[in-house]
Order: structure tokens, then sequence, then C-alpha cells
């Protein structure tokens, strides 16, 4: 692995892995999150609990009787790398009840940090900093999770570990100050924290990426300035925090917290943010499956249901009444457009019920005409026969074929023919693109 120029080894150098998984059965872990101590501090399940709202808490911790987190600490050393602990977090969705999130905990000593990220970014010229696909993984989640799918296996958990993982790392500088990545004339007005901070969280450097200066203020633009010791910025796929001045090691007081911070509530944070992009995605795909043949109308009740689900479980953009937390959600969210897009599924949901609904008061609207057609003729012919109290069965007949024939005749004018229209309905499938193409002009 081809080491990053002006690489610098911070006091503190933390990252969090985390990896989409299935868990068909609960595993026989500890339950909550992996708990870290600063001081006198754990953050244990209960205190992370008093910092959320019950809702968010829920999902991200489950509930005395039915847990959705376990977790299991241990110390393996690989190369730089250092696994301090695992997390499972289950995330099941409507279709998919075993899906799951995998949190490594690593600790990187030594000047490998970013050239770490850029591994586990799967950049060009890198090779993996510990092997997360062989038996390091297998062995740390021992015989409850394997890293290869198999169908025999059942009621053991499996890690996608060929699917991009999601970083958040933290560093903090040393003695000596964070250098420049780049020291291009052109990038002079770059503070070098700005320059790390954008560098973790895109898991790049200079050589995968040369920055056009014209658009380096908007790579940071969405920096969070948590304190005037430390920021976050948090991009598509990874988040980073960064130290503004010397980190004093463990003893340092401010520091200490800051790292209990990342790797607890705001890492949460940003795992809440995931699994709201997770029931977003699968919203967006059962939407597109609405008209994809008979019964539309069961298929949009579901899916309503499944929306009013999402809308009171999960859906939410305040997570605690602390800001910083919120912030990191939000910023999430705007990286993945989950707000807009959510706004869109219950735009084109309400578009799909007003089609489903006009066209069942059509079709109700043709039954009602149709009755009309074949009722008055009929009804007008006996009504006269029984008014003239005729009971010979040949007129009877006779004024039945007559009506018959007046309701044929009827059916073949204008009026008829809409009402059979209206009965036999037409695809929505063309009113769905015709609403679409409308509400897109």
């Amino acid at each position: 692995m081809r080491r990053t120029r002006t690489a610098p080894t911070g006091a503190r150098q933390i990252i969090a892995v985390v990896l989409p998984a299935r868990l068909p059965a609960d595993p026989p872990w500890p339950e909550g999150p992996l708990p870290f101590t600063h001081g006198a501090r754990t953050t244990t399940t209960d205190t992370r609990r008093t910092y959320f709202t019950p809702a968010a808490a829920s999902v991200l911790y489950g509930t005395p009787d039915r847990p959705t987190r376990w977790h299991r600490q241990v110390r393996h050393a690989h190369g730089s790398a250092t696994i301090d602990g695992i997390e499972l977090l289950r995330t099941p969705t409507e279709d998919d009840p075993d899906r799951a999130l995998a949190v490594l905990h690593l600790t990187i000593t030594g000047p490998e940090l970013l050239d770490t990220l850029r591994s586990l970014a799967h950049r060009p010229g890198t090779t993996p900093p510990f092997e997360i696909t062989g038996p390091v993984l297998t062995a740390l989640l021992q015989d409850h999770a394997h890293t290869r799918p198999n169908p025999l296996l059942e009621g053991y958990a499996t890690v996608e570990t060929d699917a991009l993982p999601y970083t958040v790392t933290l560093l903090t500088p040393g003695r000596r100050p964070l250098p420049r990545l780049n020291r291009s004339r052109d990038h002079r007005r770059w503070p070098a924290a700005q320059q790390w901070l954008w560098a973790l969280a895109s898991r790049t450097n200079t050589d995968d990426y040369p920055p056009d200066p014209a658009t380096v203020p908007q790579l940071t633009a969405g920096a969070l300035r948590i304190s005037a010791d430390w920021s976050a910025l948090v991009l598509r796929q990874g988040a980073a925090f960064i130290g503004h001045r010397r980190d004093h090691g463990p003893a340092d007081p401010f520091y200490g917290y800051a790292e209990l911070h990342t790797r607890s509530i705001y890492l949460d944070a940003l795992l809440f943010g995931m699994i709201q992009r997770t029931h977003i995605d699968h919203l967006t795909e059962e939407l597109a499956q609405v008209f994809t043949g008979p019964g539309e109308a069961n298929r949009l009740a579901g899916l309503e249901r499944r929306i009013a689900h999402f809308r009171s479980t999960y859906w939410r953009q305040h997570l605690t009444t602390h800001g910083t937390a919120n912030d990191l959600l939000m910023a999430y969210q705007r990286q993945y457009r989950l707000s807009d897009r959510f706004t869109e599924i219950l735009a084109e949901a309400a578009d799909h019920n007003r089609l489903i609904q006009t066209q069942e008061n059509q079709q109700i609207s043709g039954a009602l005409g149709i009755l009309t057609i074949l009722g008055l003729p009929l009804g007008t012919a006996l009504g006269a026969l029984q008014v003239l109290g005729d009971q010979n069965p040949w007129h009877l007949l006779t004024a039945t074929t007559g009506a018959l024939a007046a309701t044929a005749a009827l059916l073949t004018t204008r009026y008829g023919r809409l009402v059979l229209t209206s009965l036999r309905g037409r695809p929505l499938t063309d009113s769905r693109q015709l609403t679409r193409g409308h509400r897109d002009c």
C-alpha cells in the first residue's frame, strides 16, 4: 500500500466501518451497543437512550423485550489497524426482515489513516489494510457470522463484504499541526484542517481527485463547526471529525469526550440516517411496482400503510434536544436528498390514489348507468301493463322484447358508449404517465 505524502500520525486516529449484513437470528452476544469509557462516563444503552427521543432510541437499541443491537469487545491487531470491537444492528424492512448493519471499530497507529480509508474505498493502487473479507472478520464474528453467504447455515449472519462501506473517522493533531495535503499555489487559501476534513470524509487524496481551485470552497461548504476545538463534514460515503488544536493524549479532558461522542451518539445519528435511506429506497421500488399488474388498489393500500409506518417510526429529523446529532443527521439526509425523495414519494402516492379513486368512481357510475339503461325501458313497459291490468303472457313477452330492443338502441348512443367505457375502465399506466409528465412540466 503506497503511503500518502505528508501523512501525519495523529494523537487519535479512529475509524468506524459500517457494512451491510443479514441477520436471520439474534447473535449470542451481549445486548446493546459497544460501550466506551472516558473518565467516569460510559456510553451504555441506558445513557444513550437519555440522549435520543424514545422513538429514535427504540430503532437504534430496540426494547427490553425485543433488542435490535448486539456487540462483542475484541482486541485484534493487524498491521497498523487494531479492531476494538464489532456491533450488529438489526434494520428490518417490510420485505427483508433479516437486514442489518455491522459496525467495526478501528484504531489506526502510524501515518496510515488516510491510506486505510482509501483502501476501504477500493481506490486504485490500494490493498486492504486487513483482511476484512477473510479469516479476521470470521474470527471476530466467531461461529455466529460468516463472510460468505451459505443457505445451509440457517440462523447465521452474513456480512456483505463486497459492498462499499461507510466510514466515520476522527483525527486529532498531536505535537505538530496537520500539514497541508495540497501545497500548490492554487490551493494556498485552502486551510490544512479543511483539506484533511474533506480528504478523510471523501477517502481520497490529491492523486485520486485533484480538486479544481474554483470548486474548493464548495467541497467543505457543508462542514459543521461543532466548537472552536473541532469540526465535522458528512459526505455520501463517509463522515470525518477533525481536531483544530493539539490533543494531549488519553488524559485530554476535551478530546476524550470527543472520541466518546464520535464512537457512540454521533455514529448512531448517522446510522439512523442510513436506516432512513434504506426504507426510502424500498418505498421507491414498491411505488414503481404499484401498476405492474391487476390488484393495484390493494398494492397501493399496502404501500400507504408502509408509508404511514415509516413516517411514524423512522422519519425523524430531530433525534434529540442536543443540536450536533440533529445537524449530523440532516447533513446526511442532504447528501442523499432524503427529504426531497420522501416528499416525492408522498406526492406520487397521492397521485396514484387519486387515479385509482377516479377509476373506481367511473366504474360505479358506469354500473349505475347500466342499471338505468336496463331498468328504465323494462320498468316503463311493465308499469304500463300493470296499470292497464293486462296479464296476457304474450303481451308481457312483447313488452319485455321491446324494452330489450330499446335498451340495445340506447347502448348504441353516445351516452351508452360512455357508460360502457366507464364500466370497463382504462389502463392506469397511461394516466400515471400523463400525470407524471404533467407534474414534470
